[in-house]
């Protein structure tokens, strides 16, 4: 395993920038998860790790060696496609011995078997090596993917969107999975998604992509906790933040948000903010509560039950909406209903309406 370094890398095509001026560190043993929506930035910096595209800019480096200008085979790293790219005519064991078979000077068969037995059965697949991909599941086949990359001890791991083609179950069983088997490799791993859940489940830290531009780099809590702008703050999480305009109110004393739903108190002072002009406030719907209230101008305009969690969507009287998360087993509501809303000061947030930036966090 080995540490990653960008270095002011940039990547254009023609006019478009498709990554623009990255620094990031990745340190040894870390499993990163580079994440944003298509078209972020975060498959372009994969595949410049991994030599497959060349840089218009800027340094990568692998441990203490430049990497930069050297080809994919010098690079020593391995990658798992979204798509698993197993060979069909070839058994499970074949595709797992593959890298070993073609490497120069090759390993005697002896050695070979032996590193693929034990990859097989670090990943559980010890009694499919006989079988070929045409007869193994899915979630088997990511495995031996996984497995024909290990087998090889290479320095870093890249994992292009591993568990896409999977099913939603199989998805959060093998998050669990590879979450165990990292911690037992202890590798270095950088790993491309578009879905949060995956990584804020599986990453020690998180960098996170808009427009070919890292918006923040930071442990999962952090990200949720104390986004470093609105983009993150929306697109990390299972549902959209709630944004807000309106105005501050209070100077030295306790400070509110006085929006269209009415007066939010922040819990924090006035002397806590650098700026009290053109704010947003954010706040996820689990920091909204809500409780029926008999003649109160707000109103469930939509109730949606998702298992654990009942997600209502609440309108004031100028259409303004939010969405709150609530327990089905102690709220029951049903659109028309009219209600009072609490927020949580600890989980709010405020922006700069302009740029974006956060200015506030909740304790």
């Amino acid at each position: 395993m080995s540490t990653v370094s960008f270095r002011g890398v940039s990547k254009h095509y023609g006019p478009t920038v498709a990554l623009d001026g990255l620094d990031l560190e990745v340190r040894e043993g870390e499993f990163v998860s580079l994440l944003g929506p298509s078209g972020s930035g975060k498959s372009t910096t994969l595949n410049l790790l991994a030599g497959l595209l060349d840089a218009d800019a800027g340094e990568i480096r692998i441990g203490a060696t430049d990497v930069t200008l050297l080809p994919p085979e010098r690079r020593d790293v391995a990658m798992v496609f979204q798509n698993y790219a197993l060979y069909p005519h070839l058994t499970v064991f074949e595709n797992i011995a593959f890298p070993l078979e073609v490497r120069r000077p090759r390993p005697d068969a002896a050695t070979i078997r032996e590193k693929v037995e034990r990859v097989a059965g670090l990943l559980g697949i010890a009694a499919l090596l006989a079988r070929y991909p045409k007869e193994i599941s899915g979630g088997q086949q990511q495995r031996v993917a996984l497995g024909r990359a290990m087998v090889r001890d290479p320095k870093v791991f890249l994992l292009d969107e591993p568990l896409s083609n999977l099913d939603a179950r199989l998805r959060i069983r093998m998050r669990r999975d590879l979450k165990a088997l990292h911690q037992a490799l202890g590798s270095t791993i950088v790993y491309v998604t578009h879905d949060q859940s995956e990584a804020m489940t599986l990453s020690s830290r998180i960098a996170v992509f808009d427009h070919g531009r890292l918006q923040q780099y930071a442990p999962p809590a952090e990200i949720y906790d104390r986004p470093a702008n609105a983009f993150v703050a929306n697109f990390v999480g299972d549902r959209e933040t709630n944004f807000l305009d309106g105005a501050l109110e209070g100077t030295d004393g306790e400070l509110a948000f006085v929006t269209a739903l009415g007066r939010i108190p922040l819990g924090r002072r006035g002397s806590a903010l650098p700026s009290r002009a053109g704010l947003r406030l954010g706040a996820r719907p689990e920091a909204i509560g809500v409780e029926p209230a008999a003649g109160a101008e707000l109103r469930v305009a939509l109730a949606e039950l998702s298992g654990a969690d009942l997600f209502l969507t609440v309108q004031g009287r100028d259409n303004t909406e939010v969405v709150a998360r609530a327990d089905p087993r102690a709220v029951r509501l049903e659109p028309g209903a009219t209600v009072r809303l609490r927020f949580d000061p600890t989980r709010l947030h405020l922006f700069d309406a302009e740029s974006g930036a956060a200015v506030s966090h909740g304790s």
